[in-house]
């Protein structure tokens, strides 16, 4: 009898202490406490002393401990598709049902954005994703790299940074990792992470012992940090369209559902994972013309496209030097000496 009064309470505290235990925790960010089960809206300021900027963070704080994943959206201004995912993403996420932390960052670059600009913000000249892993003196786009690097990636657990075709891409949709040889765990767990976000292609990028200059790109400054990232392209032409949009979405959640940071399924997807690619290249200023699309295939020798000069003579004939699939091309008439042409995934 004696024994039986003691064990009762003993157990309920146990009960208690698990249930305590299994509680999140606040989540500080920007000197403000995210409670568990509620998401903050945060403007992260960003000037040289010239030019100012922000940037459109919400921090996602799960009831439930767990994963903390950085979505980075928007780093060139002009990729539409993320973006507007984001947006649509942070509409439909309920903290009070989630496990860990998710900061999603909006719009990473909103002076691009805002100027419409292809590749560069306009107040420096530069383009952010060659700036990282950024600088704290540095200027506009430097400083904005160097936010998000310590400010943002340096908080998370595992990164995806989203992209899409520009103006004058044409673009088959895929994700992508970082496979470096003298991680193999984090290149591993890079390829899941990429693997489980639903594309039906997967890029390995660098393919090297490791990196040796500086990371440049946002998801290879995680990779540089020790973090699993995958990259997203989604999406072409520098618009918005729904199928590519909700393509982006379904990612995200893919990502969630994939960390435990959500409880929903993560769909089957086999994809084709693509080790190399060769990039064709303009040896000419002029018109360029192809009527091929992304997602074709090609055999080594196959004439892709032409190039003319100003007054419509052809100057020079393109062919794949591989058989592959065009990943992506540029789709408009405007070309420059050494622009980039074709990527051309090997099949391997």
């Amino acid at each position: 009898m004696i024994q039986t009064k003691l064990i009762a309470p003993l157990l309920v505290l146990l009960c208690f202490s698990t249930l305590l235990n299994a509680q999140n925790k606040p989540f500080q960010f920007q000197q403000k406490a995210v409670r568990p089960g509620t998401k903050m809206s945060f403007s992260i300021p960003v000037t040289d002393g010239h030019n100012s900027t922000f940037i459109p963070v919400t921090v996602f704080n799960g009831k439930a401990p767990g994963k903390a994943l950085g979505i980075v959206a928007g780093i060139h201004g002009f990729e539409y598709p993320p973006i507007v995912a984001a947006q649509q993403l942070a509409q439909s996420l309920d903290p009070a049902q989630m496990n860990g932390t998710l900061i999603l960052v909006h719009m990473a670059n909103v002076p691009a954005f805002l100027q419409r600009s292809v590749a560069l913000n306009q107040m420096d000249g530069k383009n952010l994703n060659r700036s990282f892993p950024g600088k704290a003196s540095g200027t506009i786009t430097e400083r904005m790299a160097y936010t998000i690097a310590n400010q943002i990636i340096a908080r998370c657990d595992y990164v995806i940074d989203a992209h899409s075709g520009e103006a004058n891409n044409d673009l088959k949709p895929y994700a992508g990792y970082y496979n470096h040889t003298a991680t193999p765990e984090l290149s591993k767990k890079s390829r899941g992470f990429a693997t489980a976000l639903g594309f039906n292609y997967v890029i390995q990028f660098d393919n090297l012992p490791g990196v040796t200059e500086p990371s440049k790109y946002c998801s290879r400054e995680a990779v540089v940090r020790g973090i699993p990232a995958a990259d997203i392209e989604c999406g072409r032409y520098g618009i918005a369209e729904p199928e590519m949009v909700n393509k982006v979405v379904t990612a995200y959640h893919n990502a969630l559902n994939y960390l435990k940071i959500t409880n929903g399924t993560l769909g089957k997807v086999t994809p084709l994972y693509v080790r190399n690619r060769t990039f064709i290249n303009s040896n000419y200023d002029g018109f360029f013309y192809s009527r091929l699309k992304a997602g074709e295939f090609v055999k080594k020798g196959a004439t892709l496209g032409y190039i003319t000069n100003f007054f419509g003579n052809k100057i020079m004939d393109v062919q794949s030097p591989v058989d592959g699939i065009i990943m992506y091309m540029i789709s408009t008439p405007p070309v420059n000496k050494t622009d980039e042409l074709f990527s051309i995934g090997h099949l391997n």
